[in-house]
């Protein structure tokens, strides 16, 4: 059962991907599985890589057989959402994993993984290249934020597309999403042929629904309603309901 990022398909609940980590269903288990590994498993990659100072094939072993144990059903009995974050938890348990093999001195078998996640571990290298000096923990922080926000994008393109709104993401995709300079009101007019009226307001509503496929996103990375309000107010500055 391979996790799309981009569906909305699975019945989701409040910090439903922990919850269903656990499950006695082995097919709920793997679509969990795969949805935290969609999420982490580049933060948990370039750690790995600075942290412990290993090679781009050591840690892609490490990462694979990080979420391929991670299946598991009593992975993560030991972690409790009111003694921090889902985060720090993973990184310690990425960091007792190195640790443990390091130990035993046996070499993880490439391809043991059994997630369906594709794991680009070639663009994750290029991006550690160009990565500016940091230490590996503020570096785990940063990539998982830069995770959060590129799979509610996603998110949101899935949800417009699906609601015959794909204009909408599209001008949010230009304007707030570009990475050269934005162009104007006016000139997104005429490209889309579009009263500079209909722009403000398709872009409003862009902007919304971005920031609740943020808060969606966020609710299923977090271990703990207490932890995604915190979150929420952190990265967003807002007070979700």
């Amino acid at each position: 059962m391979a996790f799309d990022p981009k569906s909305d398909s699975f019945p989701l609940t409040q910090h439903s991907v922990v919850l269903a980590a656990r499950s006695d269903d082995p097919k709920v288990r793997n679509w969990a599985v795969e949805a935290i590994a969609s999420a982490y498993w580049r933060p948990v990659y370039k750690y790995l890589r600075m942290r412990w100072r290993i090679d781009s094939e050591s840690a892609s072993d490490l990462t694979q057989e990080f979420f391929a144990r991670l299946l598991e059903k009593d992975f993560l009995d030991a972690y409790d959402p009111g003694k921090g974050h889902l985060r720090t938890f993973l990184r310690t348990c990425a960091d007792r994993l190195f640790l443990n093999q390091t130990r035993d001195a046996k070499r993880i078998k490439r391809g043991g993984a059994v997630t369906h996640v594709a794991l680009d571990f070639e663009e994750a290298e290029q991006e550690l290249a160009r990565a500016h000096a940091e230490s590996p923990e503020d570096l785990f922080e940063k990539e998982w934020v830069r995770t959060l926000f590129g799979l509610a994008v996603e998110r949101l393109r899935a949800r417009c597309a699906a609601a015959g709104k794909l204009t909408h993401f599209q001008l949010l995709e230009r304007y707030d999403l570009a990475e050269s300079d934005a162009p104007s009101y006016a000139d997104l007019a005429r490209e889309f042929r579009l009263p500079v009226t209909d722009v403000t307001n398709y872009l409003t509503f862009a902007r919304r629904e971005f920031r609740r496929a943020v808060l969606d996103q966020l609710r299923e990375m977090t271990g703990s309603d207490d932890e995604f309000r915190r979150e929420a107010r952190s990265l967003l500055g807002v007070e979700p309901k």
